[in-house]
């Protein structure tokens, strides 16, 4: 049991959420991920929570294991082409996962993932939350662009682009 890690998470609120994403950030990612997917068919969602429930965290879940639980419940999955991507942050963890569907994961190589999560995560560290995840939804956009370019004829908005605050 990693007991700096429970200390961490029962020490970080809301108001570190709060503080790391006020309403006019939460609005600027919002905006973020439309203007992205008016380039691509695919499907964006920023996810942010700021530290896991008690049991979870005696359960020593990873972010990686609650970024699929989240992928799950927002349905991201549940998209036509399978494009959706889910950005999830732990704040707790200063960890962001990329959990991509099917569709284009199957095109990404997860080292491509991978390097978008270290450049946000390196914007986080410099408290640059709402540009790290700006960036991220840019690079991101880029992938699907490149395989789901945007057809005004089939593409619709699949998901919700308002940031999850869990």
């Amino acid at each position: 049991m990693n007991f700096a890690r429970i200390l961490r998470h029962l020490l970080t609120g809301q108001w570190t959420q709060r503080r790391a994403f006020p309403a006019v950030s939460l609005a600027a990612i919002e905006q973020a991920i439309v203007q992205s997917e008016m380039k691509h068919g695919g499907e964006i969602c920023f996810a942010v929570e700021a530290a896991l429930n008690t049991l979870p965290l005696l359960r020593n879940q990873s972010a990686r294991e609650r970024a699929l639980e989240v992928f799950s419940q927002l349905r991201v999955w549940d998209t036509e082409h399978n494009n959706g991507v889910l950005i999830y942050l732990l704040l707790a963890d200063r960890t962001v996962e990329i959990i991509a569907d099917r569709g284009i994961h199957a095109k990404v190589p997860e080292a491509e993932w991978q390097t978008i999560c270290r450049t946000m995560q390196s914007a986080f560290q410099q408290q640059r939350f709402e540009a790290g995840v700006i960036a991220g939804i840019d690079a991101i956009g880029a992938h699907l662009q490149k395989y789901f370019p945007f057809d005004s004829a089939r593409d619709t908005n699949e998901l919700a682009n308002k940031p999850a605050v869990l």
